[in-house]
């Protein structure tokens, strides 16, 4: 299926091919797109990064492309992903398996465009990917917006990074050498709880920098409580909102890190 704006082509690696939209000129971003897949807000967050200076590599994981958001289809996405060998939902110290394929599509978009490395985003499903994306020297730009895996069912999932400790011990340091990891988050979002950002804060020390948005009752932007996605659905493009100050702010990381 096409997408307005974008080409496309198939990747393959390890017996598995899925389609890449592509957009844009200029050093490579990764964009892993949230529950339930590519809306039209997804695609819209890529266009304004290509718009920026960069090449988007935007793969389609789950669900379909520009379909709107609506609850079925995110319940219906939310369980496909829940019983795919691809996706470990539940998993405290082990990244999915589909963290090697977008690896391998990180390098790639890096021999394609040169520079430094790439910059890699993901969103809430895949938000916890760009750290696993971080232990491939390809990435230099790693971003996590409401990373929301594990599934919080327990303490222990709500604290969890979904990385393993061999991974873990090569994103520390990578972050003390200057790939430091950007995270986003709403303060009253269930499904990115604090104790994930305050994991984070303890592993990476000055290699992370954390934005977290109050959403919490009577916030001075009237944030509603449940806001989840920072940069696509409940972005408010407007001057001096949290959410915009986000967004530049990844835009920012891109600029610093990937431009050589």
């Amino acid at each position: 299926m096409s997408l307005d704006g974008f080409d496309d082509f198939e990747f393959e690696h390890d017996g598995a091919t899925r389609r890449v939209y592509k957009r844009g000129a200029g050093p490579g971003v990764v964009v892993m797109h949230e529950i339930p897949g590519i809306t039209p807000e997804v695609a819209g967050f890529a266009r304004r990064v290509a718009d920026e200076g960069f090449t988007v590599y935007l793969p389609h994981l789950f669900g379909t492309p520009n379909k709107p958001l609506s609850v079925p289809y995110i319940v219906g996405q939310l369980l496909r992903a829940c019983v795919s060998r691809e996706f470990s939902v539940f998993a405290k110290h082990e990244s999915s398996p589909i963290t090697d394929w977008l690896r391998a599509l990180c390098r790639h978009a890096h021999s394609e465009c040169g520079g430094p490395g790439v910059g890699a985003i993901g969103m809430c499903l895949t938000g916890n990917f760009a750290l696993s994306l971080m232990v491939d020297e390809s990435v230099m730009a790693p971003v996590l917006s409401q990373p929301s895996l594990p599934f919080g069912v327990s303490a222990d999932h709500r604290a969890a990074m979904h990385l393993s400790e061999n991974d873990l011990a090569i994103v520390r340091k990578r972050a003390s050498e200057g790939c430091g990891v950007l995270a986003l988050r709403f303060t009253g979002d269930p499904m990115c709880p604090s104790e994930r950002f305050e994991t984070m804060r303890r592993e990476l020390g000055e290699g992370f920098e954390a934005i977290e948005i109050d959403s919490s009752e009577g916030n001075s932007h009237g944030i509603q409580k449940m806001a989840h996605s920072v940069v696509t659905t409940d972005l408010v493009d407007e001057e001096g909102h949290p959410t915009q100050v986000a967004l530049h702010r990844v835009l920012e990381v891109f600029r610093e890190r990937l431009n050589a």
